[in-house]
């Protein structure tokens, strides 16, 4: 876990960005962050089966309540991504019940402890189209959903989405593709793809440079005032990272520096 902490910058959040989803302020930027990269390659995400972690049984009538991390972050001074708790439904249901709350060209997310979520393109009739081990390919949503629950997460970018049909045609035109062609490297960077047409989400997609950064914020404890603010160059090294915190086990450890050893 050390190796986790040590990527972690840690700074007031009066040196960052707030935690305002709308924006930031320009004067609460400030110059200088360091920027740290992964040295792993992911991917923990495709993985099947898995737990709950769920505070409650998830049913059709009672939707569950994960114990997760929250996020928000921030490209520039503008608000890219957001999973707040405060401002959305971050509830998780049974893969039947999803599959009765899904459009096509919805993006679903399936979530499991210690496992990275896992990201898919709602089609139709029960068919999600999503990056498996490698793989472009069509599968049912309740096949893939056993031993976990979902969530629809259309509103997690902040990004202009496509029309439906555009969105599902980006999916299809890709099936059968496998690893030797894929320029994606998680379900995550595939299915928002999809849904957004930005190239950020591929592999290599954006150019580098000094102006360009990305702020993830982990919010911690209670209120966003509390957490850790990660700095990167690319979309794709931040949804890389969030997604390794996601599944390391990191939440209790950070926690407990936040809430003076208490859980």
């Amino acid at each position: 876990m050390g190796n986790h902490l040590d990527r972690i910058t840690h700074l007031s959040y009066s040196e960052l960005p707030t935690g305002d989803p709308s924006g930031l302020e320009k004067e609460e930027l400030r110059v200088g962050v360091a920027y740290f990269f992964s040295d792993e390659e992911e991917e923990v995400d495709d993985a099947g089966g898995g737990g709950g972690g769920y505070n409650k049984e998830s049913s059709q009538e009672h939707p569950g309540a994960v114990s997760e991390l929250e996020y928000s972050a921030f490209c520039s001074q503008e608000c890219i991504f957001s999973k707040l708790r405060e401002n959305q439904d971050l509830n998780v249901y049974s893969a039947k019940t999803l599959l009765s709350m899904c459009k096509p060209g919805d993006l679903v997310e399936l979530v499991s402890t210690s496992q990275a979520p896992h990201w898919a393109v709602y089609e139709l009739n029960d068919q999600v189209i999503h990056l498996h081990e490698g793989e472009i390919r069509k599968d049912s949503l309740t096949e893939i959903g056993r031993g976990r629950h979902g969530r629809i997460v259309n509103s997690r970018y902040r990004f202009r989405a496509l029309p439906s049909d555009l969105v599902l045609q980006n999916a299809a035109g890709h099936l059968g593709l496998n690893s030797g062609d894929i320029c994606w490297t998680s379900s995550e960077n595939f299915a928002a793809w999809c849904r957004f047409g930005k190239r950020e989400f591929k592999a290599g997609g954006e150019a580098h440079s000094a102006e360009q950064q990305y702020f993830l914020k982990v919010h911690l404890g209670d209120g966003t005032r509390n957490g850790h603010t990660l700095v990167f160059r690319s979309l794709e090294d931040m949804i890389r990272e969030r997604r390794r915190v996601d599944v390391s086990g990191i939440l209790k450890e950070l926690s407990l520096g936040v809430n003076g050893g208490k859980e």
